[in-house]
């Protein structure tokens, strides 16, 4: 078979020929033919069996490199092997599918019982808290005992008060108790305004009591508490923790096993910044165990939920040995087509070529395996009660989940028409990079400029994430008028410095940037389909592999010599 690559090195082996013998006119129309497909029958004294050996190898590598760059169907043509690497990837896709909606399903409730539990605490001890309140503040030093007050009075009283059923924690305060009511305030802390003077050590004083609820319901609640004196001139806060038990016996719907929670809760007075207003906020959180005894009535174990985690291990852990033989084998052909280069045509094989033979899609697909192995065995911990790991579970679960669906593309991308997407990202990525680059440099001078301005002055500007976030909103066009409504006019020239702030920001980056990165990318598409009509510039690698004019279902790329079977030669 002819090789326009090795057109120089086979027209000086043809004048050392014709030095050597005569080559006769049958001869001569043969080696016409090999232009078109058939092997030449030279007859050289002492023989080119190096060259005929030579083009046999050559051939056989163009049909090697052929058969591993086709899809999986093309596969199954040319050697009658089934797809079973396109199957497992479909059914690794509905089992990971459906394994994250059973754990979104549980998740949800854990989420949820928390959620709802945190709630009931601030509508129970936090006195007068309304749902719709921005935040809760005291301003007086007798509000702020009688707050105290009430969250402690609640707290003693909770079996009473409470619609649901939780448990003290004892021992888990200061001493022992099961409460701990702490104040933290300056070791020295003289203000005196009159004279504009002050003498403060900075050092912190922490005092705490400790309370505990009555053992018998008929006895008095404790009042000890009240004797308890805040130190207003040089307080820093005042804190109120203790904790809860509780059971979430909704999963039972779910037919799971309840789970047992302990609800650590703390109450904060912040009086840090001494501008007469005390902010008060709780904070709750859970720590989820498995229950000591459980019994449920008509509840008979329930091991499918682990089996189900435990296929999916296999399948993913099948799918991971399948895509690391893939990019394995395709680094050692890779080298093999490197090796032929240097040696018979003593050239290069530039980078774009030897990145060929790594797949990609077979690295995503290896990441996702490793991700949702790792999943898989955290969600048997939480089904048998033995890990609480939500949200690492849920984070890797996710993300598993995303480069499994994302991998779909790989398949279609051995049609034309579907393939649009990825070769245009591939085409405009590098451009995109850049631009983003230079844009990322303006967008954070934005973002400083902002948060040191109008910090003061505009809620959604007293954080630089919160500056970033307000920003990234107004670029896709999302809350323009509250941004510039909320400006706070207590100086005019910050609020006619926000206005400039504002409409450069977004005139340059709705009317300017957006616009430039869209046309980033619809001058890649253009490019594509321009490229698509014109003759397109092939790579030294295809050029090669398209000299190999073997069609799939031609029988060409058998190999029976080949006897011997791996465990995985059947997923090819």
């Amino acid at each position: 078979m002819a090789s326009s690559l090795s057109k120089n090195h086979r027209e000086e082996d043809a004048e050392k020929d014709k030095l050597l013998t005569s080559v006769t006119d049958h001869n001569a129309s043969g080696l016409n033919d090999r232009t078109h497909g058939s092997h030449p029958s030279l007859d050289v004294i002492g023989s080119s069996s190096w060259k005929q050996v030579d083009e046999e190898e050559e051939e056989a590598l163009c049909r090697k490199l052929k058969y591993f760059f086709m899809s999986p169907c093309d596969k199954y043509h040319a050697k009658g092997r089934k797809p079973y690497k396109l199957v497992l990837q479909l059914l690794k896709i509905v089992i990971v599918t459906v394994q994250l909606v059973l754990f979104g399903l549980s998740n949800q409730m854990v989420v949820m019982f928390k959620d709802e539990n945190t709630d009931s605490f601030r509508h129970l001890f936090l006195k007068d808290y309304k749902d719709d309140s921005d935040g809760l503040a005291i301003h007086t030093q007798s509000g702020v005992y009688e707050h105290i007050s009430y969250s402690i009075e609640q707290y003693l009283g909770l079996t009473k008060n409470s619609v649901s059923r939780y448990a003290y924690v004892l021992g888990s305060g200061v001493n022992g108790s099961a409460l701990s009511l702490c104040q933290r305030y300056y070791k020295k802390g003289s203000i005196d305004p009159v004279n504009d003077t002050f003498n403060i050590d900075p050092r912190i004083i922490t005092d705490c009591i400790g309370v505990n609820p009555p053992t018998d319901p008929s006895v008095p609640i404790p009042e000890d508490y009240k004797n308890f004196t805040l130190k207003f001139h040089k307080l820093i806060n005042v804190t109120i923790k203790f904790k809860l038990k509780a059971i979430n016996i909704q999963s039972i719907i779910n037919n799971e096993i309840p789970d047992c929670y302990t609800f650590s809760v703390t109450i904060l007075f912040d009086n840090r910044a001494h501008s007469g207003k005390v902010k008060i906020s709780l904070r709750n959180k859970a720590i989820i165990r498995e229950c000591r005894a459980t019994s449920v009535s008509g509840h008979k174990e329930n091991y499918w939920r682990v089996a189900f985690d435990v296929l999916v291990a296999i399948v993913c852990g099948l799918s991971l040995a399948l895509c690391g033989r893939s990019i394995l084998r395709g680094i050692a052909l890779q080298h093999e087509f490197v090796r032929f280069f240097r040696e018979s045509l003593g050239r290069r094989v530039c980078w774009a070529d030897r990145l060929e033979f790594i797949n990609g899609w077979y690295l995503l697909l290896i990441i996702s395996d490793i991700l949702t192995i790792v999943a898989s065995f955290i969600k048997i911990g939480i089904e048998t009660k033995n890990l609480a790991s939500y949200d690492v579970c849920g984070i890797l679960m996710g993300t598993s989940t995303l480069l499994v669906w994302v991998g779909v593309i790989r398949y279609l991308t051995f049609f034309q028409k579907y393939n649009i997407l990825i070769v245009t990202l591939r085409a405009a990525f590098p451009n995109v990079i850049r631009f983003c680059c230079c844009a990322a440099a303006i967008y954070m001078g934005y973002v400083f400029c902002g948060w040191i301005v109008l910090g003061p002055y505009h809620a959604k500007f007293r954080s630089l994430s919160t500056v970033s976030e307000c920003l990234f909103s107004l670029i896709n066009g999302d809350d323009m008028f509250a941004t510039f409504s909320e400006v706070e006019r207590s100086g005019t020239l910050v609020w006619l410095f926000s206005q400039l702030y504002l409409y450069t920001f977004i005139s340059l980056f709705i009317y300017m940037v957006l616009s430039l990165f869209i046309a980033l990318i619809t001058g890649a598409y253009d490019t594509i389909t321009q490229q698509a009509q014109e003759s397109p510039q092939v790579s030294d690698l295809h050029q090669f592999i398209a000299q190999c004019t073997d069609t799939p279902t031609s029988g060409k790329f058998h190999s029976p010599e080949n006897t011997s079977c791996s465990p995985f030669c059947c997923f090819n």
